[in-house]
This record gives structure tokens, sequence and C-alpha cells, in this order.
């Protein structure tokens, strides 16, 4: 077993879906589905029930898992020690996210940083993609976390990962049966979406827009969760990034695929300042791509 392995196994047991846990980990489903398939012949046991909906850790994955998520401490834990032992970085880091991005942990993240780099002060604020760039070009900001890929040119960015739409209906919509829902099938409902700084709305607009669709938004709201209950109240339609979707508050709506697939949303980590290597926000790049765990 090494830790490659114990990654995927955390991952596809928290996500307890495959697409979602490759998205997670930056590796191909096949590769995960190998990876797994490869550990349960080593171990000699199944240790995931598969079925088409979800999939389930067994008793024998449950077992594992504590000492899977404390192999992954570990090698994480070891990793810090070095780092903090071999660079005495200081200075001060501004970070900046929007809510709820799914593709990265920004809490761990910044645990992290700060036990590798307690003499670096840091900074944190949230809120939406396109206010956070606004921050960042007015040199407030030296990372920030955004869902958009409108004004980044000039700035270094980071691809953290993709994700397709997918509408939220409530069951009895008349669109609830259809396998996915053509964007031109939705003009004229009424949306919840979030306020014009988040990058989804621009992603929902710019996409409606290209399609000659007209829409009308009914409540812009600031919050995941509250999109999520006003659907459920039935007071609107939403299109989300598929972790929104996969929430459970989101457990009574019917989630389906936007019909022709695009666009994606896209989450990268933006940054300023990067012209010396020994930066704080260089550093937290670099913590930004180590594996997981």
């Amino acid at each position: 077993m090494d830790l490659r392995q114990m990654e995927y196994l955390v991952a596809l047991a928290d996500e307890r879906h495959f697409t979602r846990a490759a998205e997670l980990t930056g590796i191909s489903q096949s590769g995960l589905s190998a990876a797994i398939r490869g550990l349960e012949e080593e171990l000699g046991t199944s240790l995931f029930i598969r079925t088409t909906r979800r999939v389930e850790p067994t008793e024998a994955g449950f077992a594992l898992l504590p000492f899977a998520r404390a192999m992954l401490e570990q090698a994480a834990g070891a990793r810090d020690a070095v780092v903090k032992a071999s660079r005495d970085l200081s200075g001060s880091l501004r970070i900046g996210s929007e809510q709820c991005l799914g593709l990265v942990d920004i809490g761990s993240l910044l645990d992290r940083f700060h036990r590798r780099h307690p003499r670096v002060e840091t900074h944190f604020v949230q809120s939406g993609s396109h206010d956070l760039l606004g921050l960042l070009r007015a040199g407030e900001l030296d990372v920030a976390f955004v869902a958009t890929d409108r004004h980044l040119s000039g700035l270094p960015r980071l691809e953290i990962g993709r994700q397709p739409l997918l509408a939220l209906l409530p069951h009895d919509h008349p669109l609830a049966s259809k396998a996915s829902v053509p964007w031109e099938a939705l003009a004229d409902e009424a949306f919840i979406d979030f306020g014009p700084s988040w990058g989804m709305r621009t992603l929902n607009d710019d996409a409606f827009a290209a399609r000659g669709v007209h829409r009308r938004v009914r409540c812009s709201v600031n919050d995941v969760h509250t999109l999520l209950d006003l659907v459920c109240r039935g007071l609107g339609i939403a299109v989300v990034p598929r972790h929104v979707a996969a929430k459970p508050q989101a457990e009574g709506l019917r989630a389906l695929p936007m019909a022709d697939g695009t666009p994606e949303w896209t989450v990268s980590a933006v940054a300023s300042g990067l012209d010396r290597p020994d930066s704080p926000a260089a550093h937290f790049l670099e913590l930004v791509q180590e594996p997981r765990g």
C-alpha cells in the first residue's frame, strides 16, 4: 500500500462517487478505478460496493479508512516539518476565495501553511470572484481562488479543476423526466442565482446570452445554502456546478446535465507579485500543487 492508493481510497470514501473523487485527486476516472481495484487485489477483499448511483465502503473499507487517513496526515506532517526546518519564511500573506468552491479545501490549506510558516501573518477574505480579482489587481490580495476566466490576462494562474454544469429542478418540473436539459428549454423560467460578483452568475449570464436565450433571475443570493433552500421551496430553478448539486440540501431536487455540456465551471488560483520565488505567495502556491493529504 502506498500514499497515492490511500489518497484515492479516502477521496472515494468521502465523495462516494468515482468522477468527483477523480476530480478531487487529479487523476482520470479510469486511473482511479484501476488504483482501487489494484488495492483490493493486494488486500484480497472488496473495499467498496459499486452501484449504478453510488459507491459505499464495505466493512473492510471502513476498517482501512482510519489507517489511510493517519498515513496521509503523517506524510503531510513530515513534509511540513521539513519545510519549516529548511525555510525561515516571514512577512504577510493575503488570501481571498469565493465560497464553496468544492475542488479546493481552503481551510486545510490555511492550516497547513500556518503550520509550515508560523512567522507569516495570514489574512483571509471571502467574496465573489470578480470582487476578489479587483482586490488582487489593486494590490490588496496576494492570492485569490476564483471561479471565472474573465479578466485574468497577465495574472499568473493555476487551474485547479473543472466541473460540468447541472440544472437543479423540482421533481414535478416538466423537464425533470428528461435525460438532459437544453439551454433553450429554460427560456423565461424564474431563476435563483448568485450575485453579479460571483463567477457562477457571469458564467450563466454569458451562456444564456450566447444562445440568445432570455432568462429572468427572481432571486440573487450570496450563499450556496440559501440558493438551494429557495430552489427547494419552488421559487425558481438554478444552474450550478456539480458539487453544489451533490450537497445534502439538494437531495430533494432533480439534477440534470445541460444538453451540450458547455461551458464548464473552472476553479483557479490567481496570484500577483510572484517575482520573488521566496515570497509567501509563491510558497503558498507550491502547497496548493502538492498532493492532497
